[in-house]
């Protein structure tokens, strides 16, 4: 059988390596346009080429592309969250959906203990300080990272990552996760009101699901010691937007570092003036090593299944 495989966006520079992966085991890729389109767009895509696999990257995969393609086996994530896809349509139709959950632990666990040294140190402020002719050494009211207390909400892989190096600069380590029972890995397990309540610095691992939407709030952001730092490189949706600029606004917060808004790509006029706001347009994730492994396995696991074979990363459990 001749398979199609729709790769529905990608945030590099080509479909180069997916699509040596997938002609050279006979079948046939098409690719969309690089940035993500609308869900009618991919279901509009689905419908022309009635792929036999899907690959995405942010674009959103509905219930109604999923229907589009009656010939489908997999849904592939190139990526580690979920919520972007119909997974439960998918199931239901018997169909796989799959994804790469550990390309990028040291690359996003690396990305937020960026932040919380340019934080502590004074990096980005005094780096737009100097650039615009101030030279004040005087003026820096700098912390020693060692001797803070950093809470982790979400302690899967990278936070796991993030609070082992955290550990190595003698940081206090806080975790709360759902499935966190006892103190695991570094970390002390906490309640997310005495994490938030007693962590200086405040990183969010959650991913998105309807519990975790908007989880930092105006409420949960006082529980916090006024004049910390909140860190967020999971999932946009999870922190409030509005509820930062607030915080950022009254003294709350003294610096928010943030790779992902619930409104990307747009970005806040507030957050962008605000000299307490670190911004990075959701990249926590790259780099050369990252997106390589990235590529390749997710491409592999489509390979895989159109060969009849079973997912090595399976997130469902399909009807079949």
């Amino acid at each position: 059988m001749n398979h199609t495989v729709l790769l529905t966006d990608y945030a590099w520079p080509d479909d180069s390596v997916e699509r040596t992966l997938v002609e050279s085991a006979g079948m046939r890729l098409v690719s969309g346009p690089a940035s993500p389109s609308p869900a009618a767009d991919i279901e509009a895509l689905a419908r022309e080429h009635r792929p036999s696999a899907i690959l995405t990257c942010w674009a959103p995969v509905s219930a109604g592309a999923i229907a589009a393609a009656p010939a489908l086996k997999i849904v592939a994530r190139l990526g580690v969250g979920l919520d972007n896809i119909a997974v439960d349509a998918a199931t239901a139709r018997g169909i796989w959906v799959t994804n790469v959950p550990d390309y990028c632990v040291e690359e996003v666990s690396d990305h937020a203990l960026g932040f919380a040294l340019a934080w502590t140190r004074g990096l980005v402020g005094f780096d737009r300080e100097v650039r615009a002719g101030r030279w004040d050494p005087a003026s820096a009211r700098l912390r020693r990272l060692g001797a803070l207390t950093c809470g982790i909400i979400g302690f899967g892989r990278i936070g796991r990552a993030t609070a082992r190096k955290l550990g190595a600069f003698g940081c206090r380590v806080l975790a709360h996760d759902p499935h966190l029972s006892a103190d695991s890995e570094g970390a002390q397990s906490a309640a997310l009101g005495t994490l938030l309540s007693h962590s200086d610095i405040v990183v969010v691992h959650a991913p998105l699901t309807d519990a975790t939407r908007h989880l930092i709030n105006r409420e949960r952001l006082a529980l916090m010691r006024p004049g910390g730092l909140l860190i967020n490189v999971s999932r946009g949706a999870v922190v409030d937007t509005d509820a930062v600029i607030e915080a950022l606004g009254n003294g709350q917060l003294s610096a928010a570092a943030l790779d992902v808004l619930e409104c990307e790509p747009e970005v806040p006029a507030a957050l962008r003036a605000h000299p307490g706001a670190m911004l990075t347009p959701h990249v926590a994730f790259s780099s050369d090593a990252s997106l390589l492994e990235l590529r390749r396995r997710a491409a592999e696991e489509v390979v895989r299944v159109l060969r009849g074979e079973a997912p090595q990363q399976a997130r469902n459990s399909p009807v079949h």
